[in-house]
């Protein structure tokens, strides 16, 4: 792949073997989504249920949990995307690259900490609700985009860079058209580690009151109501597998012709 196929920030059109191989590689787990759900869904109304379970499996709060923890996971990787990837171009700029290791070294004791510590804590400083569970995920989930960008960017071809500054390209014109299209596979995967980190420790948000589908599980368990908690469980698995599904087909279409 030439550097002027990067640097044009055209993409041609897949031929029908790329997309045959899209199709392969990832229609098989809608189905197992969509077979486990309905199964979940077929044994829970298999049940007897007691007022308490059919409260908590009614649709309408089902949709509002579910709801709230989508938009909790979606809050969250935006602002790691937005802080993580930002961070991690500026770490590798020659001027800043002296301070890579110790803005990732920050990054790690953030996932190092124990979530529901790192929650609580903020609780008592911040007060409960989204925004401190919010704060809380963030700083959780930035390390493997940051890592992910640092390292994309890193192992991109010296060659193609000196290439596009060859042709008259600024360090910013290189970076845009050059060394984030050939990162992109690269950071990708870290966001796609960043969603389900999110979407797994978004169920401890509602130790602090900000919601989602923690509150399912741990009615389960306190109240020991097994269709309660399996139902948490499987809903919180499906979205955290759906958007790792989706992470993959994304990076899939955008992955730079030649590098498939």
């Amino acid at each position: 792949m030439s550097v002027d196929t990067v640097a044009s920030g055209q993409v041609a059109d897949a031929p029908p073997s790329r997309w045959r191989g899209l199709l392969r590689r990832h229609a098989t787990m809608p189905l197992v989504l969509a077979a486990t759900l309905l199964a979940t869904y077929l044994w829970v109304r298999s049940l007897a249920l007691d007022d308490i379970e059919r409260r908590s499996l009614n649709a309408g709060y089902l949709l509002q949990v579910t709801g709230q923890h989508i938009s909790i996971s979606a809050m969250t990787t935006l602002l790691v995307v937005t802080i993580a990837v930002s961070a991690g171009v500026l770490l590798t700029r020659p001027a800043l690259r002296w301070l890579a290791p110790f803005v990732t070294a920050l990054a790690n004791i953030g996932q190092a900490m124990p979530a529901i510590g790192v929650l609580v804590l903020l609780s008592i400083w911040l007060g409960i609700g989204a925004g401190t569970a919010l704060i809380g995920l963030v700083a959780y989930a930035v390390l493997p985009v940051l890592r992910n960008t640092i390292a994309g960017i890193n192992q991109v071809d010296r060659h193609m860079i000196e290439a596009g500054r060859g042709i008259g390209m600024s360090p910013l014109a290189v970076l845009l058209r050059v060394e984030l299209p050939l990162a992109v596979p690269v950071i990708l995967a870290g966001v796609r580690t960043a969603l389900v980190l999110a979407v797994g420790v978004a169920t401890l948000a509602t130790f602090i009151d900000a919601g989602g589908l923690g509150g399912l599980i741990v009615t389960g368990i306190k109240l020991q109501r097994d269709p309660v908690l399996v139902t948490g469980a499987v809903l919180t698995a499906t979205l955290a597998l759906t958007l790792d599904w989706l992470g993959g087909v994304i990076a899939d279409l955008l992955r730079p012709p030649g590098l498939d």
